[in-house]
């Protein structure tokens, strides 16, 4: 395992970027994004991914300098062309604008089309929480969930991500998959060659398996309850925006690099302050919060967490220690640019 200074990797993934001509406003929410993403814990869509984006620009599948499309189609609802831009610019600008309008309004959203993989939610919600608003952002993704009762996967695991203002700390934020795991994790299992926990995946026939080299698609989250959610993002994502549903969008690693997966991505922004005192709203959330966490535990080596609190801590711990990455991880970065090999702690 090698550890990773966060301030000097974030400065390494800009100008790798920009040097692959990228512009600085989408160079630094990619890498914005990555960085505070690993540094939160949730390596599946942190830096492990740069090294597959820098590939995806360089074969044109992401295009570098976009020509996005921004139509205010009504008082609170805001309709996006990414062109197919990097989703963490395209999803930034749809939350910022969701953001304005909501300020507005009360309560405004935003559709994007033609995008890419947008990594973490969180990164977009977590935008509109810090504004005093409540946020929304959800994607969709290629097919890798089984349908409820079927033998084939039909929705992505189109992830859903909901973030509320908080006194005195980050915001309240449940970021989650609609699967009961994200792909990028079966993929981890596979590249260290461990098994996979039981009913995670399922392999070509609809049977759970625990080798990670026969999975091919996901358990939903709470079995139907999850696949229901799955379709909830697709409607909102791919309906509403015009974009193809996750049926018929490519697999991120599989299909040919410099083909487009057209993806879409839907947010919402609420603003506190049309409903409640914004101060007294985080106070009551805190206070809601708090008492979550002073309940007795069932062990006490295991405290009583709301959703966010395992990343909070990653972050304070990861802040210090640095981001991990695992060895073949890291030599992916450094064939992308040797900026990498000036990143390493220890």
């Amino acid at each position: 395992m090698i550890y990773l200074d966060s301030s000097r990797l974030q400065e390494a993934i800009f100008i790798t970027l920009t040097d692959c001509h990228v512009t600085a406003e989408a160079a630094s929410h990619v890498a914005t994004s990555l960085v505070t993403t690993s540094l939160r814990g949730v390596d599946s869509h942190g830096v492990n991914l740069f090294p597959h984006y820098v590939r995806a620009v360089k074969s044109g599948r992401i295009k570098a300098e976009p020509d996005m499309k921004i139509v205010q189609t009504g008082p609170s609802a805001v309709k996006i062309d990414a062109d197919h831009a990097f989703g963490h610019y395209a999803g930034s600008i749809a939350i910022r604008q969701a953001v304005k309008l909501a300020k507005q309004t009360g309560l405004a959203a935003a559709s994007v089309s033609n995008s890419t993989h947008f990594g973490a939610a969180a990164y977009f919600a977590l935008q509109a929480s810090r504004e005093d608003c409540i946020g929304f952002a959800c994607t969709n993704a290629d097919a890798l969930v089984k349908a409820y009762g079927a033998r084939k996967a039909f929705f992505g695991t189109n992830p859903i991500c909901f973030t509320v203002p908080l006194a005195g700390e980050d915001p309240f934020c449940l970021d989650m998959a609609t699967s009961q795991v994200s792909w990028n994790k079966v993929l981890t299992y596979r590249r260290r060659k461990e098994q996979l926990p039981p009913e995670w995946a399922f392999d070509e026939n609809g049977y759970a398996v625990e080798d990670p080299e026969k999975a091919i698609c996901l358990n939903p989250a709470g079995i139907y309850k999850g696949f229901g959610l799955g379709m909830m993002v697709d409607v909102l994502c791919a309906l509403l925006s015009g974009g193809p549903i996750s049926k018929d969008i490519l697999p991120m690693f599989s299909s040919p690099i410099d083909k487009r997966r057209n993806i879409s991505h839907f947010f919402m922004a609420l603003s506190v302050s049309h409903f409640c005192d914004p101060s007294l709203f985080r106070n009551l959330m805190k206070s809601m919060v708090d008492r979550v966490r002073a309940m007795e535990p069932l062990r006490e080596d295991i405290p009583v967490m709301v959703a966010g609190d395992p990343e909070k801590h990653q972050f304070r711990m990861r802040s210090e220690s640095g981001i991990p990455v695992d060895d073949d991880k890291y030599q992916e970065l450094l064939a992308t640019s040797d900026r990498f090999s000036d990143v390493v702690i220890r």
